[in-house]
């Protein structure tokens, strides 16, 4: 089981977005994800007039990697991590720090 979700409320804990928090939206690979606003790049496109894509620089959303991210706690305001309980052929996902699930 992933300690990650797609969906989940993260926050970089280093590089130059560090404290920043956004959503996690999708995975790129086992160990680098995408976070919805956050790693912005500026990227060289040329233009492609079959799929009407206009050249120019634009500005993208870059991968991140796992270990520069951690879960967001509201409640705390911080940084967090996860712990995996079992109950009864189920498992969840719970806060370290003050034991509630998320969600």
């Amino acid at each position: 089981m992933n300690k990650l979700r797609t969906g989940d409320e993260v926050i970089i804990i280093s590089g130059k977005d560090k404290g920043k928090t956004g959503t996690l939206t999708k995975f790129v690979s086992k160990d680098k994800c995408i976070v919805m606003g956050l790693k912005i790049v500026k990227k060289h496109q040329k233009p492609n007039p079959q799929l009407n894509i206009a050249g120019g620089i634009i500005e993208k959303e870059s991968p991140i990697h796992l270990s520069n991210i951690a879960i967001y706690n509201k409640k705390t305001k911080k940084a967090d991590k996860v712990k995996i309980s079992i109950e009864e052929k189920s498992k969840k996902r719970i806060f370290k720090s003050d034991g509630k699930e998320i969600k």
